[in-house]
């Protein structure tokens, strides 16, 4: 299940990336248009922009921006960008792998077996949708 923070950074980029026009948008217009609490918003958009998603400006006319067209941005980075790994287990996870502790084999393990096929099949839909195909719903 994805986390609040990762659901509402969706919302925010989708929103950011409707406008179109590459002009900043204020926090308070999304976080009202979005139903979304603008302190919890304020967070959410500076990691975005810490990670290279982002930019900002400030003052008059300022807000936050895409640095890439929406049909660049992959849904499956936005979502390691804010909630982390996307396998559901640490010992099938492409970017955070970790050995499960209670694991003798994974070869052998059935679970593991099973969650390589979730991630597979779930990393096949999000590494191919872009922002812009949330935008176009």
């Amino acid at each position: 299940m994805l986390s609040k923070k990762t659901k509402y950074g969706l919302k925010a980029l989708t929103y950011i990336a409707r406008k179109g026009n590459n002009l900043p948008v204020l926090i308070s217009e999304i976080a009202t248009e979005e139903n979304i609490s603008k302190k919890f918003l304020e967070a959410i958009l500076l990691q975005l922009k810490n990670n290279g998603l982002l930019g900002s400006k400030k003052g008059k006319g300022g807000g936050y921006y895409l640095i890439k067209a929406p049909n660049e941005i992959k849904v499956a980075s936005l979502i390691r960008v804010l909630e982390g790994p996307i396998a559901m287990l640490p010992c099938v996870s492409l970017n955070f792998y970790e050995k499960c502790d209670d694991c003798i084999d994974e070869t052998k393990c059935g679970l593991h077996h099973l969650m390589l096929e979730v991630r597979d099949n779930m990393l096949s839909v999000l590494e191919n949708k872009t922002l812009e195909d949330l935008t176009s719903l």
